[in-house]
């Protein structure tokens, strides 16, 4: 058998840094920081979540911002209801809400009609590439 193949292992102590829970334990990660615990050093290595803190483990629904996501989130949320109000203004003074409303209406049918008519140009394409290469056999 090969001999010193195996990583080293060390004491160490996992800090859930959203609840403060510590598990001690044994890993082949070691850090700088350490902790005394009982009289005996460990090493600490901070995690964002563990089953103290996690939702399926706790019962509970619990908001963990540890990228900043949840301000990403309300910023885009913030522009993208800027954008609506910007559009919603832009409708002409003159013009009645409802007939904006009839022509854009209007336009998402026209386009619709488009679509499908493309949609059966390129069935009956097909189709014909179809009984050709049939004919051919």
């Amino acid at each position: 058998m090969k001999t010193d193949i195996h990583p080293k292992m060390y004491d160490v102590v996992f800090v859930d840094i959203s609840t403060g829970a510590q598990f001690i334990t044994q890993s082949t990660k070691k850090t700088d920081e350490t902790m005394k615990i009982d009289g005996k050093e460990y090493f600490v290595i901070k995690v964002e979540v563990s089953s103290d803190s996690h939702p399926f483990y706790t019962g509970k629904q619990k908001l963990i911002d540890s990228g900043g996501r949840v301000e990403k989130f309300m910023a885009k949320m913030k522009k993208a209801q800027e954008l609506a109000e910007k559009n919603v203004k832009k409708v002409k003074k003159d013009e009645e809400p409802e007939e904006v409303a009839k022509e854009t209406s209007k336009e998402t049918i026209e386009d619709k009609k488009e679509e499908k008519a493309e949609e059966k140009d390129q069935k009956e394409e097909s189709k014909k590439d179809e009984e050709k290469t049939e004919g051919e056999k």
